[in-house]
């Protein structure tokens, strides 16, 4: 049985054709020129109404109607609107002028709404609770360099029981804390800024409370745009390090310069905890205590807050996947940064199983292999960087060498 949608089409064209699986009745694709020259035989209207139903099949009319039968769908018979793209191309040629107006107002087309209010209430909520573990940390380095003594987990665990016998205890951990989460913040905004100089949507930054020797696990913003240019990915990728790194620098150097010297720091037997020194470090004790050695000197807690950032970009800045160095490299190389990716992992499980930091290189590697298998978006214009974000990344490798630490902490065999 065929029955079918009804479907009205203007007949003034006679070259209507009848596609496939339709049909018309006879007379039905006669031009309406002639419809004058007959008389109506509905006029009267005494005409009963099947004899004027079955006269206008016979007359030409201004309408056609097609019987579409079951095997076409209707959607057939219409040309479909093409649809528009959700992206631009994935690739651009390199010749292509971002300078141009055109360009630009393609590239910027649409702004990215600011953060809701709710994430910036979550954001803030996060920024206190880590506010409160980072003062426990800053009190029990506090307490330790007033003491000469090194760090001490037990010191630490201590420290959560001041927030109900001596709240106002915890106000000497307040350096740390502040230089900590500031030099933290510095790097967050650092991605925030860069994302909204390039219109990319990303989130407040949110912070990671921990009851850890640090009081954090640091920090992260969430990038939800793709990154639509190779110099967005740079620009993203290298703000954060490179801005935390500035604001490092005079709080490790504040911390050098007010470093105590104790000797029994150098022997394991005196020490719960063995922290590493990276290369910077080295370098500025070398130069404010030439005949000391770094083992045998105790920073003030604004100086351990300044180590403490040093490790996170250390970490950040390790080229591989979508962390920060991982930015950078693949907006220099993607065939570099897809080697990397793959073979960076396992030498952070050859360095503990060198027992250098062994469960920390484990558990990061491990990570480090998972984020390897996710999916990376495409960058829509790939043109190589410019001699200036080169210069940049070559800045940036010199900033991971100077804080990388192949044992950042390490238990002594003997502490108890």
């Amino acid at each position: 049985m065929r029955c079918a949608e009804k479907r009205t089409l203007k007949n003034n064209d006679p070259s209507i054709g009848k596609p496939d699986g339709a049909y018309a009745p006879s007379g039905a694709h006669r031009t309406s020129h002639s419809a004058g020259h007959q008389e109506n035989p509905c006029a009267n209207p005494s005409d009963d109404n099947h004899r004027c139903s079955a006269k206008r099949w016979r007359e030409p009319s201004d309408y056609a109607v097609l019987f579409v039968g079951p095997h076409v769908r209707a959607n057939d018979l219409v040309t479909p609107t093409p649809p528009l793209p959700e992206a631009p191309a994935s690739s651009f040629p390199a010749s292509l002028d971002w300078n141009n107006d055109l360009v630009r107002q393609w590239y910027y087309a649409q702004v990215p709404p600011r953060p809701s209010r709710k994430s910036l209430a979550l954001a803030i909520l996060l920024f206190l609770l880590t506010l409160c573990t980072c003062l426990v940390a800053g009190t029990q380095f506090a307490v330790a360099y007033a003491h000469n003594e090194a760090a001490s987990i037990s010191a630490f665990l201590r420290g959560f029981t001041l927030f109900y016998k001596n709240p106002a205890g915890l106000l000497a951990g307040l350096p740390f804390a502040a230089t900590l989460l500031g030099i933290l913040l510095a790097h967050e905004l650092g991605h925030f800024f860069a994302c909204r100089h390039h219109h990319l949507y990303a989130s407040y930054p949110f912070f990671i409370p921990f009851p850890n020797l640090a009081g954090t696990f640091g920090a992260f913003i969430m990038i939800r745009s793709p990154m639509r240019t190779n110099r967005a990915l740079f620009d993203v990728g290298a703000s954060g390090p490179i801005v935390g790194f500035i604001f490092a620098i005079p709080a490790l150097l504040y911390g050098v310069l007010h470093a105590k010297f104790v000797p029994e720091l150098a022997n394991p037997a005196h020490a719960e905890l063995i922290y590493g020194t990276p290369l910077l470090l080295r370098l500025l004790e070398a130069a404010f205590h030439p005949h000391l050695s770094p083992d045998t000197l105790l920073l003030p807690p604004v100086g351990r807050a300044a180590w403490v950032a040093l490790f996170v970009t250390s970490l950040n800045l390790i080229p591989v996947a979508q962390l920060d160095g991982g930015h950078i490299l693949r907006s220099v190389s993607v065939r570099a940064h897809r080697l990397f990716s793959l073979l960076l992992p396992f030498g952070l499980f050859a360095l503990g199983w060198l027992h250098f930091w062994e469960e920390g290189w484990y558990i990061w590697g491990a990570l480090l292999l998972g984020m390897r298998f996710l999916r990376i978006p495409p960058v829509y214009d790939p043109a190589p960087l410019d001699a200036k974000r080169r210069l940049w990344a070559f800045l940036a490798l010199i900033v991971f060498v100077l804080c990388f630490m192949p044992s950042p902490i390490s238990v002594p065999q003997g502490s108890s």
